[in-house]
Order: C-alpha cells, then structure tokens, then sequence
C-alpha cells in the first residue's frame, strides 16, 4: 500500500507545488556541486598557503646551517620544526615540536628532496608539513656525510580539522535551496493567480448566465491568451444560447396559434357533430398541418445550417447558378440575370442556391415588372445583388426582416401563407460562409448584396476549368 501512495506524495496536484518541489530538488542538486567545490577549493587554498609559509621556514632555517655550526630552530608558536637523521631520529626540534615522534614518515629520498604532506594521527589535528632533505654539503660539514632532513610543518585550522567548514557550507546550500524554493513558490503562485481567479469565475457561470467573463490578464503570455479565448468562447455560447431562446420561443409563438385555432376546430366538430361538416374540418386540419410542417421544415433548416458543421467547400461559379436559378423561375415578373465578372467561391453549392433562390423568390414577389441579379466582385469579394423594382423596405425595417418569422405588413399581404424563415435562412447561409446580406440603399425597390470572400490563388479562368470537370 505505501508503494502505491508513493507517487502520489512525490508528484503533488498543485501545479505551484509541483513547480516549487522541481525548483528543489534541482537548486539542491546544482548548490551541493557547487558546494562540493567550494568546499575543495577553500581546502586546497588554504594548504597551499600553509605549505608555502613551512617551505619558507623550513628553506630559512638550512640556510642559516654554515660555519658557525647549527643553530637553534625557529621559535615560532605554531611552527612545527624538527631536525631529523636518516634514521628519522629527532635531533633537535621548536618549543611547539619538542617531545613529539617525527612529524612525518619515511624520510626523504635525494631523487626527491622537497615534499609536501599531510599526515594526519590517529589522534589530534592534521599536520601540513614541508618535508627538505639537507645540502650533501652541510651533511658532510656537521654530520660526516649521514643525510639529515628539516621537517616544518603547521596544524591544519579548526574550521578544516572539525569539518565546520563543510557544515557551514551544508548549512548555506540549505538555506539558499529554501530561499530558492519560496521565491519559485511565489513566483509560480503570482503566474498561477490569474488561473485561480479564471477557475472561480468559471464556476460562476451557469447556462442560464452566460454574461459573466473571465477575468482577463494583461499581455500576450499563454494564460493571457487562454483568458482572451475563453471569453470568446463564452461569448459565442452566450449568443448562440440568446438565439435559441429567442428562436424557440419564436417558433413556439408561430405554432401555438394554428394548432390552437387546429384544436378549436376539432374540438367544434366533436361537440357539434350534427352541424359540422367533417370534410371541411378535415380539409382546415390539413392546411393548418401543412402551415405547421413548413413552418418545422424550415426551421429544422436554419437551424441545420447554423450548427451543422460545412462539409468539404467546393468551387461554385455565382454567375452560372444565378443563371440556373433565373432560368428556373418561370412565374410571375421575369428575373434578368448579369454577370459582370465571373466569380467563383469556395463554399456549399446546395445552400448557396437556397439564397439565390429565396433572394429572387422574394423579390420577385414585391416586383412590380422586373428582378435584375448582378453578380461581379469588389476589391476580394464576390458580390450578388437582387434588385426589384417595388415598393423597397423602410431603413428601420432591414435588419428586421432578416429575423426568424418577422414578416412586414406588404409581405403578408403578398404571401399570406408564408413563414418568415426564408431571409432569416440567407443571412445564416451567409455567416457560415464568413460573408455578409443586407439591403442596402436604391432609388427604388429593395436592393438585397450578398458578399462573399474570393478563395486566394484561384483564378478566374482556372476556377471554370474546375467546375467543367
């Protein structure tokens, strides 16, 4: 079982502990490296200093040796000096060195006159010491030949001897690991506070409000542009969210009244079934249901193209479908098509010809003699323009009548058994294609441009080749 908690203890949850605990575990790493070299180096300097200060008195003290024989060793209080024969007997050594066995063992050799040791007893301090054969020359003056050697050395200092100095930097690794890993702990917990204050917010927001946003840091760092799109999205929840509300109780408020007026009836004829005739009720029923199942129809329709994702787009000429629809329209005002620049667009043929076809549908309903279609482009956009020759819409009425089931007094006067969906359909076709619908100014009539982003890199020319294949 503790095998299993394990990862668990040594991977916390918070992104902020598991930060700090990385920071850690890596700054003690790095500082103990540092700390191992550091603690060598102070080492080596400080014997290197040591054997240069017992060089020098152990050299000072053979130069002295002449004719007026040997005189005594240094009185310093922490030299260690002593006189040695070849048999590594004392002969004569300092105040601090006298009555201690040779400092140092074996006795020097003439390939190697000069040496530096530490020998450390298995007692007490360790010594550094120089170890200097004597001149043959001063040999043969004072000792017949024997070889002699000065042996000068120094207690190695108590922050070396009691190893304080590795505790004093063990101490400071440790210090400056916590230090280290509080700051990546603040640190982290000042980069993360955006995120705590994004996740409160968000837990705030509920589908029934969705006019909450959450709060957005400054700059362009990941969590700044994780705020940003946030918000987008919630913004595009919260109008997708208003419009189904909107929509569904559009569409209930278009259904409650004919099938009010659908049960009314039935419930007439089964009251007063001597004084109703059953085959106008039934033949009432059935165009209240088709009213019904057009009405369903074609919200199943904008609703389809507003969620439903596009399939693959495909090349589509507006000129040659606003020439094939045209053709279609055999009834009512003629429809005179115009194509000033061939144009294609990438996007979904069959719906694209939905808007074409309920465009000219409606104009060809408020015309009084004629429809012109112009299809061309302006600037990196294929423009459509439906133009009729009525009565036009008030400027305070062109956004309205691309709302699901508004329909203006003229147009239920015209077409008493329409929906209201078929603009409403335009403007969405248009939005999923990343263009735009709307009246806009004419000296007479309604003038209705769709415009649509041309694909780059396609041509005019090389766009026909296509849709010939």
């Amino acid at each position: 079982m503790a095998g299993r908690h394990m990862p668990s203890l040594l991977r916390p949850r918070s992104i902020q502990a598991r930060t700090a605990l990385m920071s850690a575990v890596l700054s003690l790493v790095f500082l103990t490296v540092i700390g191992f070299s550091l603690d060598i180096a102070i080492r080596n300097r400080i014997h290197d200093h040591l054997f240069m200060e017992t060089q020098r008195v152990a050299t000072d003290w053979i130069s002295s040796m002449g004719s007026g024989g040997v005189p005594e060793p240094p009185a310093g209080h922490k030299d260690l000096v002593q006189l040695v024969d070849s048999r590594n007997r004392v002969i004569t050594a300092s105040r601090a060195a006298r009555g201690l066995p040779p400092l140092t063992t074996p006795f020097p050799t003439g390939q190697d006159p000069l040496q530096y040791r530490i020998d450390c007893p298995d007692e007490g301090r360790c010594v550094v010491l120089t170890a200097v054969r004597v001149l043959p020359m001063q040999s043969r003056l004072f000792w017949d030949g024997e070889p002699h050697a000065v042996y000068a050395g120094r207690t190695e200092p108590g922050l070396l001897a009691s190893r304080r100095l590795e505790l004093f930097i063990g101490i400071g690794v440790l210090l400056m690991t916590a230090g280290w890993t509080w700051a990546s702990w603040r640190v982290a917990g000042r980069t993360l506070r955006p995120v705590r204050e994004i996740r409160e917010r968000v837990t705030e927001i509920s589908v029934r409000d969705l006019t909450l946003r959450v709060p957005q840091p400054s700059g362009r760092d990941e969590i700044a542009e994780l705020a940003r799109a946030s918000n987008h999205l919630l913004e595009h929840l919260d109008t997708s969210v208003r419009q189904q509300k909107h929509f569904a109780s559009m569409v209930s408020h278009e259904l409650r009244s004919p099938l009010a007026g659908l049960r009314t009836q039935l419930e007439e004829a089964l009251l007063y079934r001597e004084e109703t005739d059953p085959y106008e009720t039934i033949r009432t029923a059935v165009r209240t249901t088709e009213r019904c199942q057009a009405i369903i129809d074609e919200m199943l329709t904008v609703a389809r193209v507003r969620t439903a994702a596009t399939g693959e787009p495909e090349l589509v000429s507006l000129g040659a479908l606003a020439r094939e629809e045209a053709a279609a329209r055999t009834d009512g005002v003629p429809v005179h098509v115009d194509v000033e620049d061939e144009v294609t667009v990438l996007g979904n043929r069959v719906q694209l010809c939905g808007v074409l076809t309920n465009l000219m549908v409606n104009a060809q309903r408020h015309a009084c003699s004629r429809v012109d279609v112009t299809v061309g482009r302006a600037g990196g956009e294929a423009v459509v323009t439906v133009l009729d020759d009525g009565d036009g819409i008030a400027p305070e009425d062109r956004e309205r009548v691309f709302e699901p089931f508004v329909r203006l007094k003229e147009g239920r006067r015209r077409d008493p058994k329409g929906t209201g969906l078929g603009l409403a359909l335009c403007r969405v076709t248009a939005d999923t294609h990343h263009g735009t619908l709307r009246v806009e100014d004419s000296p007479r009539g309604a003038r209705f441009v769709l415009r649509l982003p041309l694909p780059a890199g396609v041509s005019p020319v090389g766009a026909g080749q296509a849709l010939s294949r």
